[in-house]
């Protein structure tokens, strides 16, 4: 049997934009997607702390170190630049790899 746990996270980002004409998913900076080992066009899940709104969606990679976080297409209705928000990805795990997993947690602003 498996179990779904959680994979990744990055945490203390805020959104830069949003882009509602685009055809959907979550923009991320591709240095940001390399440290929480996120793949451009994995499923992620968004949650804007801003407004408890929950996404789930793809990223796609945004240009390196340019900070970007946007959210396009349907997605950027539930949020506005400057909002809050965390981006989650799970896997699924045997038994085996349950006893050894450690999800990667990045903090991009942490609080001051």
């Amino acid at each position: 049997m498996q179990r779904m746990f959680l994979h990744s996270k990055i945490r203390d980002i805020r959104l830069t934009a949003i882009r509602p004409d685009y055809e959907g998913s979550i923009t991320i900076d591709e240095e940001y997607l390399a440290k929480a080992d996120i793949l451009p066009y994995e499923e992620v899940h968004v949650l804007n702390l801003s407004t408890g709104a929950r996404i789930i969606t793809y990223a796609i990679s945004g240009d390196r170190g340019s900070g970007c976080i946007e959210l396009n297409g349907p997605a950027a209705r539930l949020g506005m630049a400057g909002d809050e928000i965390m981006v989650l990805t799970y896997a699924l795990l045997d038994p085996v790899e349950i006893e050894k997993h450690r999800p990667t947690i990045i903090s991009i602003n942490p609080a001051r």
